[in-house]
């Protein structure tokens, strides 16, 4: 058996934002994960907040920034999108449900292809403007 190479192991995702707490709170709903011990709301003004995978896989962290331009995606000018974030759900009917979350915990939508037979999606905007993705997988 050939030994497999070894690299640093896969962590987290950062996103720079200009209100980190409202940031985390947006995610920590959407996604019902729990903050790492000491970033609870209520520990106090913190520049770095993290959420947990409660499945164990990869971490959000957010990080305290002076400004931030929103990406303009899908319009790749004036600012394109560096880097976007893939959540899934299980049927068009969870996709819906999940639509309506997004919407009321602050997300904007930028793009709906939610009528694709092959790959029902939509692409929101976070509230720092971040896009991410919901779409049945």
């Amino acid at each position: 058996m050939v030994e497999r190479e070894k690299g640093p192991k896969f962590r987290q995702v950062v996103l720079d934002c200009t209100d980190v707490r409202a940031l985390a709170e947006f995610y920590r709903r959407l996604l019902v994960w729990n903050y790492r011990p000491g970033d609870e709301v209520g520990a106090g003004d913190k520049d770095w907040l993290v959420l947990r995978n409660p499945d164990g896989g990869a971490q959000i962290a957010f990080q305290q920034v002076d400004r931030l331009p929103e990406a303009s995606w899908p319009d790749a000018e004036p600012v394109p999108q560096q880097l976007h974030l893939d959540l899934t759900v299980d049927s068009v009917e969870e996709l819906e449900v999940q639509h309506a979350r997004v919407l009321e915990l602050g997300g904007r939508l930028r793009y709906d292809r939610s009528g694709d037979p092959e790959e029902p999606l939509r692409v929101y905007a976070d509230p720092a403007g971040h896009p991410f993705c919901v779409f049945v997988g």
